[in-house]
């Protein structure tokens, strides 16, 4: 089975993700709410399994939200905190249940999370899950017993091109691509001039692209992800901008500049689309996607 999500990527036109954070706990009304909200606006929702290694809702039941909901959801799935039997029977699952893509991560530390005494499994890497994917795909499990009932995946990997030193990130993207990607998120990007530049070298390869766009809420935000998140710069003129906003003006200047850039990545044909992450403001995703001139 093709997903809705794949022949979109397929047919040419500039792909919009964005994502759903499940909860912490068991009131999916708000989760629900920017499903129904987002569902008819975008290409497909991303569910994160996780996310910095707090506990919530898991992104299969997040996802086959979406699903219920009339959505077109991408599972997330980690190789942290499950091993391969688990992962394996997670993708059998979300099959089953007519989700027919997953993003394949190895996921963030333990530590940045706020379960610190929890023991990391990463049994397999996000290549070897996309291995999986693949193999589950041909009938059999990866130690080679066949399956009774077959899967069907888009799967895609992350990259982060604003890493430095790059070099390991290439090594590691072209390993994602030969165990099976087919597209590719990348971490969030804020100097397009730069991502021009490793998009000469993605361009090279036979993967789709969604490069990926956070909303800036406040400078301090900003900040704080330059100090403590691996692989995101904002530039500083990017944090003077959104210093000198206007009292109560400061989210307006963060959607301002989030579809702004999506605008240019759009009308300059860097990548295939992009992907949205309006943490915790999920709701803003059409703003965005407003300014950039997408709706």
């Amino acid at each position: 089975m093709v997903s809705a999500f794949k022949k979109a990527l397929e047919s040419g036109k500039f792909v919009v993700t964005c994502e759903a954070a499940p909860p912490k706990g068991t009131n999916l009304e708000r989760m629900a709410h920017d499903i129904e909200l987002l569902k008819d606006k975008v290409d497909a929702i991303n569910v994160t399994d996780h996310q910095s290694s707090v506990m919530r809702f898991p992104s299969l039941g997040g996802a086959m939200l979406v699903k219920e909901l009339g959505g077109e959801p991408i599972l997330q799935m980690t190789c942290r905190d499950r091993n391969r039997l688990a992962l394996q029977a997670d993708l059998l699952l979300a099959s089953y249940k007519g989700i027919h893509n997953v993003l394949c991560l190895t996921g963030d530390s333990i530590m940045l999370g706020d379960h610190k005494e929890a023991k990391s499994v990463f049994d397999l890497d996000s290549s070897q899950l996309l291995g999986v994917v693949r193999k589950l795909e041909k009938g059999q499990d990866i130690s080679g017993n066949d399956l009774d009932g077959g899967v069907s995946f888009c799967a895609g990997a992350i990259v982060t091109p604003e890493a430095d030193p790059l070099e390991p990130q290439l090594i590691k993207f072209e390993k994602k691509i030969e165990a099976g990607a087919e597209f590719i998120q990348t971490q969030a990007v804020f100097d397009l001039d730069r991502f021009k530049k490793f998009m000469e070298y993605a361009g090279q390869f036979k993967v789709k692209m969604l490069v990926g766009i956070i909303l800036l809420t406040s400078a301090p935000m900003a900040r704080f992800m330059n100090k403590n998140i691996a692989g995101v710069f904002v530039p500083q003129d990017l944090i003077d901008e959104m210093a000198s906003a206007p009292k109560g003006q400061v989210l307006a200047k963060g959607i301002e500049i989030a579809g702004r850039m999506i605008k240019r990545i759009h009308e300059e044909k860097m990548c295939d689309g992009v992907h949205i992450m309006a943490i915790n403001k999920e709701e803003l995703v059409p703003d965005i996607m407003s300014a950039a001139g997408l709706i």
